[in-house]
């Protein structure tokens, strides 16, 4: 099972989703590369916050495990999955990230999720902009999933964003480095992109991504 180079498009098909039984013949091949896929598009800020930048393979994997898992066998039964998870593809120009707050006891929940109401509009990535100038690009939510969370108290421990970039931006973060940064009054970390992420993740801003293939 090897990558294959191609423009991004939108949105998967149900013809991207293998069924059930010639999935479980690839299954473990195609799992391992999806780790791997993903190890320079994790990025951790601070302790208790990841992002995990999707692409076309993360987003393909999560639909087949769900489709797996809920013993999903029908077009239309995939069709329906499709329409939530394509939500978190990248145009080109833009990145897409599903974001994570760590949290692992009671005492860290009621500590943090309320300090964080807003992180989903405060994380940004710092690009290079002339000489020595810098331009935040800042997250904005998913709409659909911004929509759902209803606590204003509260904020939740997932969430969807993404990153519109400018031409000039996405020439910035060619040029590099690139950081991303937590810019929350209640939680501020900054983290230096390793250049392998860079790479990867300006592969999706150009909509050039690498797919892999199930054999």
């Amino acid at each position: 099972m090897g990558p294959s180079v191609g423009r991004a498009r939108h949105g998967l098909t149900v013809v991207d989703i293998l069924d059930q039984r010639a999935y479980e013949r690839v299954r473990e091949d195609y799992r391992r590369q999806v780790i791997e896929l993903k190890r320079p598009r994790r990025v951790a800020l601070g302790s208790i916050m990841t992002l995990v930048f999707e692409s076309f393979d993360t987003v393909r994997f999560q639909v087949q495990e769900m489709a797996r898992v809920e013993r999903i066998a029908t077009d239309a039964g995939i069709q329906a999955e499709l329409n939530v998870y394509n939500r978190l593809l990248p145009e080109p120009g833009e990145l897409s990230a599903t974001l994570f707050i760590e949290l692992t006891t009671d005492e860290e929940l009621h500590h943090w999720l309320p300090r964080l109401v807003g992180i989903e509009t405060a994380v940004a990535f710092e690009v290079p902009a002339g000489e020595d100038g810098v331009r935040l690009v800042r997250s904005v939510p998913e709409a659909t999933h911004a929509e759902q969370l209803t606590r204003a108290t509260e904020t939740s421990a997932v969430h969807y964003v993404r990153f519109p970039f400018s031409p000039d931006e996405v020439a910035g973060f060619a040029a590099g480095p690139v950081s991303l940064a937590a810019v929350h009054p209640a939680y501020r970390h900054r983290t230096e992109l390793a250049e392998a992420t860079r790479v990867e993740l300006l592969g999706d801003l150009e909509g050039r991504t690498e797919r892999l293939s199930f054999g």
